[in-house]
């Protein structure tokens, strides 16, 4: 077996909001498959798709404390895509799991919040307030114990941010890196061209959902783009199509599961 990807700790893959963690369909799509045959130990946060970042962020504490008794590990490390990053920190900062997490990775997370959505909920926040009674009585009978659609979406504006910042510093001890993805125009994702058509206009570069200047975060940020026709889109980031995006050679991402691995590689190269 190839090795490369054994880490000191184990991964801890959070998904983001919308979604569970399902045998199938998987969330990450071919991704955790990729990093296990390298030898990668593997769990899931298992928490709710649309509860807000608090209820959220307490089930993943529970989640880290589960893996270190099973494993007999003294530290995890996190992968989180979108909203999961943002749980990761505060179960990290607020919740006071610092010492048990080696590392944080976070892909697509809006660290500052959507100015997009701050104008949604300007203009219509009863539609808002109508969605999140339909869909938190629809999402319970799926599984989701503390559904919260409206508080998750406030969650995410800007002011809200903003304080979220402030009450979660990264921790002294775990390591921080981030990745935003940008498409290249509208019809790099189908699923989210309008989306992306209007966050250039309002917050430019961004994956569809979410900014590139929002989910940059920390000293070690980097935007990711993708060979070819396509970038790279919220969705792409976690392999929803199911194979590489572009077969052609040059710089970028061709396969969304070779960024992971190398990901991975460089966490247990640093001792993770």
């Amino acid at each position: 077996m190839d090795g490369s990807c054994k880490t000191r700790y184990p991964l801890l893959l959070i998904h983001g909001a919308g979604f569970r963690d399902l045998k199938w369909p998987v969330y990450w799509g071919r991704i955790p498959g990729a990093l296990e045959k390298r030898g990668a130990v593997i769990f899931y946060g298992n928490q709710d798709c649309w509860g807000s970042t608090e209820t959220n962020a307490a089930a993943i504490k529970g989640r880290i404390a589960e893996i270190l008794t099973e494993t007999g590990r003294d530290k995890v490390n996190i992968i989180a895509h979108s909203k999961g990053g943002l749980e990761a920190r505060m179960a990290a900062s607020a919740l006071g799991c610092g010492p048990w997490i080696a590392s944080i990775t976070t892909v697509c997370t809006p660290h500052r919040g959507s100015r997009t959505l701050d104008r949604l909920f300007r203009a219509a926040k009863p539609v808002f307030g109508a969605a999140a009674f339909a869909v938190d009585n629809w999402i319970r009978l799926v599984g989701d114990k503390k559904p919260d659609f409206l508080r998750l979406c406030e969650d995410l504006t800007t002011t809200a941010m903003e304080g979220f910042n402030e009450a979660n510093p990264d921790v002294s001890g775990v390591w921080y890196q981030s990745f935003a993805c940008v498409m290249k125009h509208p019809l790099s994702d189908i699923n989210l061209s309008t989306a992306n058509f209007i966050l250039n206009r309002l917050e430019g570069p961004n994956d569809g959902l979410v900014s590139a200047e929002s989910a940059l975060w920390g000293a070690d940020a980097h935007v990711l783009r993708g060979r070819g026709f396509r970038g790279l889109s919220h969705l792409d980031a976690i392999d929803l199509r199911r194979s590489p995006l572009s077969r052609r050679k040059g710089e970028g991402v061709g396969d969304i599961c070779e960024f992971y691995l190398d990901v991975v590689r460089d966490l247990k190269d640093r001792g993770f």
